[in-house]
């Protein structure tokens, strides 16, 4: 028997307990620690500690003995623990496993990529975790929400307009036009088309539709029409909460359990009741009973499919779908183009009633006219003029603040405008004193119906607009006629023409072509220009424009009327006092109509659909449409010596006494001082001695310009002082709901006049206010212009055979001189009368019978200042020339189209007076 296995002694005491707890066989010492072998080697440790028996069976000992031996690591008593090396028992340090971690993240016991891959029970305590918290938060909000009260909902708060003193214009809101009714009296047609049109699972769903939110995303990432997820609960909720109206993730989210509460708490008929009365319709209508009435003049428990079908068109967003359209808030919203947007979604709707079974197909065969709606109602404490005050301060509003329409519609805002009270009441006097005393419409039905004016001032320094003329009453005529109707401009647009020509110059005809538009020439009032009729009208260097057609452009003047024969050398200032086509044409062309465009907007004028397009010869003769407001605020810019603000109706806005937006000063260089201030002493002109002298006022200095389009269906004036800057006008349209062509009438004899201008009710409107308007305030002088450009096309010496009368001296007194005399001619800048035609003149005509832009040829007023044939005095005060002032305006032309310019009307092409 080996010795490893001998028989321990029988008994034992203490000493025996204590070689069996330390491992040794009885009688022998113990190995060493670092001792290695098998078992069953000779000459190795034993495997089990000292004492156990043959076959592995547990040594004898007490309880103490077993803990100590169970503390050391041992098995059975005597096994230890293995070591970290795997077994190998090198050295004498004791090894221990890693200490285990509650997030085994980055893995223990892993290497490389491997050790930042999370294990699978990680990923699923996280998910299980992430839920678990969000379902915790959702049942807490949940819990907390409540639910809106339909006749809370129902008291919007007002808006309150103030004049530009502070004091208190008009209050309007939402409780004004609001009618709560029971679900009993909705008609059933009303709640199918909401339904159909808005939220086919409103029966169903539990106030949010997971389905609807997911196709309308899946549509938007196709690109389709991009539409909503909300469900008629959601609208109703959002319309509920006038508390908080923030566009923010919070709000939204509050919203959506409010949603989801409402949906399982309250019956449907009271949220189908509450949206549809609580909802905006337009027309400063609110609920179904008040849009019922503002659209049909009935109840609306009497509504029709066809109507219901209307009023769910209109709820996707009035601003867009109400057939009477908002062109104040945005151009695109026109009339015609709302009209077209309302009747395909009204017919879409009865359609989709039927494809869900809500409507039978014999019942929608009935409905094929689209309904007749009653003309827009408003607030009677907006009458007059106040309406369209109010509209053009919403309108400003929306598009410059960061307010929206709903939050507007919902009220409680203070907002400040720029109207001047007086100014507002003398402008309407004004225009009532001319609309009384000449259109009668029942002695002149043929002529006088129809009658539109439209007029507004603007400060020149700020923008601010003073006043407006908007139409007889906000609730009886509603389009806004200070702002865009589609009326041209005329010959109101010939300004933006020099202004370009004096900023930019004419290009260089004598030099390469590829080099002519940085070659160019700026120019002088006195430069001279062709005032012959039906004038050919060439391009910059010389070639007679024609179309796409071949066809060549003969320009006419009003009245087909010739300046200074045989020559027709009429110098800028001189037809711009006249207002001769032919000239201005000729310039624009040698400028470039996309120079004249751009001295528009720089000025105000806005390129969108009111601009037309600047490719014809015509362009420069006003074709363009904008508004009273815009024509005012461009010519402020002449006024404010080239710096422009764009005009403005809000100053500040206030809500719950604190403000949240005030009017920013953004003033823009758009002229130099001496362009501008050029244009103006021209400008004078006009009002001096020329189409406008009906707008003098007496003792102060007027700028300004007349204008008559195409076919008469247009007249403008537009004139200023330092102070203030005011655009009349005057045209003839239907603007009957019934009229489906809408378009403008002819003023030939309207009034009683024989042809209506500029110069007539327009320019008379424009003295009458502006003398009232300015009462009492200081007298202010523009500034005296510095010399600008030099002066082209040099006059020549007619034939011998030729003769000429000598003009007789003007019986027109010269008025008092208010601006500072001209600057005298010098050599370099001033034609000698004697000099003939020089080849190196770029501009130099040809003299032959068509004219050109520059036809030779001796002006026998002369140009004004000039040396030795001077007629008038060096400022054109009095009138010169060859006895061809018209001190009635002497306007006309009847040829280019009034739809743009973009249209030949025969040989007479021109416009204006």
């Amino acid at each position: 028997m080996s010795e490893h296995r001998r028989k321990p002694p029988q008994g034992g005491g203490r000493a025996a307990a204590r070689r069996g707890a330390s491992g040794t066989p009885s009688g022998r010492r113990a190995a060493p620690r670092d001792a290695t072998g098998s078992p069953s080697s000779p000459h190795g440790p034993a495997s089990y500690g000292a004492g156990a028996p043959e076959g592995g069976e547990r040594p004898y000992g007490g309880r103490a003995e077993a803990r100590r031996a169970a503390r050391n690591g041992s098995v059975g008593g005597g096994r230890r623990r293995p070591p970290a090396d795997g077994g190998a028992g090198r050295g004498r340090a004791r090894a221990y496993p890693a200490k285990k971690r509650f997030i085994d993240y980055p893995r223990a016991g892993r290497s490389g990529a491997r050790r930042w891959i999370p294990s699978w029970r990680l990923v699923t305590s996280l998910v299980v975790g992430f839920f678990g918290s969000l379902l915790a938060v959702a049942g807490i909000a949940y819990a907390l929400v409540e639910v809106p009260n339909v006749a809370d909902a129902a008291k919007a708060q007002n808006n309150v307009y103030y004049w530009a003193d502070g004091s208190q214009m008009v209050a309007t809101g939402g409780e004004t036009n609001r009618q709560i009714i029971k679900y009993e009296d909705i008609p059933e047609a009303m709640r199918n088309a909401v339904i159909s049109a808005e939220n086919k699972t409103f029966e169903k769903d539990k106030g949010v539709d997971p389905m609807g939110i997911a196709r309308a995303m899946v549509n938007m990432a196709k690109g389709g029409q991009t539409q909503g997820g909300s469900t008629i609960t959601q609208q109703y909720v959002k319309n509920a909460r006038l508390d908080d109206q923030s566009q923010t993730f919070s709000r939204k989210f509050k919203e959506l359990f409010i949603s989801i509460k409402v949906g399982r708490t309250v019956p449907k008929e009271d949220i189908m009741a509450g949206y549809l009365n609580t909802a905006y319709y337009g027309r400063n209508a609110y609920g179904i009973q008040a849009a019922a009435r503002a659209y049909f003049g009935k109840d609306a428990q009497d509504l029709d499919p066809s109507q219901c079908a209307l009023l769910a068109t209109v709820l996707k967003g009035a601003t867009y779908y109400d057939p009477a359209g908002y062109p104040e808030i945005d151009p695109a919203a026109n009339q015609k183009a709302n009209k077209e947007r309302a009747k395909k979604r009204w017919a879409w709707i009865l359609d989709e009633e039927v494809k869900d079974g809500r409507m039978e197909a014999s019942e929608r065969e009935k409905y094929t006219e689209f309904p007749k709606l009653e003309n827009p109602r408003s607030n009677v404490k907006l009458s007059g003029q106040i309406g369209y005050l109010v509209s053009l301060a919403k309108a400003y509003v929306i598009n410059n603040t960061n307010i929206t329409s709903q939050q507007l519609e919902q009220g409680g805002y203070e907002i400040h405008t720029t109207f001047d009270k007086k100014k507002v009441a003398k402008l309407e006097k004004a225009v009532q004193k001319v609309r009384k005393e000449n259109i009668k419409p029942k002695l002149r039905p043929e002529k006088d119906t129809h009658v539109q004016f439209g007029g507004a001032s603007v400060n020149p320094k700020t923008g601010a607009i003073e006043a407006i003329y908007g139409g007889e009453d906000a609730t009886k005529h509603f389009t806004n006629n200070a702002d865009t109707t589609g009326a041209q401009v005329g010959s109101t647009y010939k300004p933006f023409v020099l202004a370009a020509a004096f900023k930019n110059g004419i290009r260089d005809k004598t030099g390469p072509a590829e080099q002519s538009d940085a070659q160019r020439i700026i120019i002088n009032p006195k430069s001279l220009y062709s005032g012959k009729n039906k004038l050919k009208i060439k391009n910059y260097n010389g070639t007679v424009w024609t179309d796409k057609d071949g066809k060549e452009w003969l320009q006419a003047n009003d009245g087909q009327q010739s300046y200074n024969p045989p020559t027709y050398r009429i110098d800028l200032r001189e037809a711009m006092r006249e207002s001769v086509n032919s000239a201005y044409v000729q310039l624009g062309m040698d400028v470039g109509l996309d120079k004249v465009k751009a001295a528009a907007i720089d000025a105000g004028l806005k390129d969108d659909d009111s601009m037309a397009g600047a490719t014809y010869p015509s362009f420069s003769l006003g074709t363009s449409s904008p508004s009273a407001i815009r024509m005012a605020g461009a010519y402020a810019t002449f006024a404010a010596s080239g710096k422009q603000n764009d005009p403005f109706s809000v100053t500040e806005i206030e809500e719950k006494g604190d403000t949240v937006y005030r009017h920013p000063t953004k003033t823009k260089v758009a002229f130099s001082p001496e362009v501008a201030n050029n244009v103006t002493d021209v400008l004078r002109t006009v009002v001096e001695d020329g189409t406008g002298k009906s707008a003098r006022l007496p003792g102060r200095q007027v700028a300004g310009k007349t204008g008559t389009t195409d076919g008469n269906k247009s007249a403008w004036f537009v004139g200023y002082t330092p102070q203030l800057s005011t655009a009349i006008s005057m045209y003839r349209m239907d603007d009957d709901e019934s009229n489906k062509k809408r378009q403008f009438l002819e003023m030939f004899g309207t009034g009683g006049q024989q042809k209506i201008h500029g110069a007539s009710f327009p320019a008379e409107i424009w003295h009458d206010y502006m003398s009232q308007a300015l009462k009492g305030e200081p007298v202010i002088t523009f500034p005296t212009p510095e010399p600008i450009g030099r002066v082209v096309g040099q006059p020549v010496i007619p034939k011998p055979t030729q003769t000429q009368e000598e003009p007789e001296p003007s019986t027109t007194p010269t008025p008092t001189p208010t601006k500072s005399p001209s600057k005298t001619p010098t050599p370099s800048d001033s034609p000698d009368p004697t000099e003939t035609c020089k080849e190196s003149d770029p501009t130099c005509g040809d003299g032959n019978e068509d004219g050109g832009a520059t036809d030779g040829g001796n002006d026998n007023g002369g140009a004004i200042g000039d040396p030795g044939n001077e007629t008038r005095p060096p400022t054109g005060d009095a009138n010169g020339g060859n006895g061809n002032s018209n001190s009635n305006g002497g306007h006309g032309g009847n040829g280019h189209s009034d739809n743009g310019g973009g249209i030949f009307a025969g040989p007479t092409g021109g416009d204006d007076d």
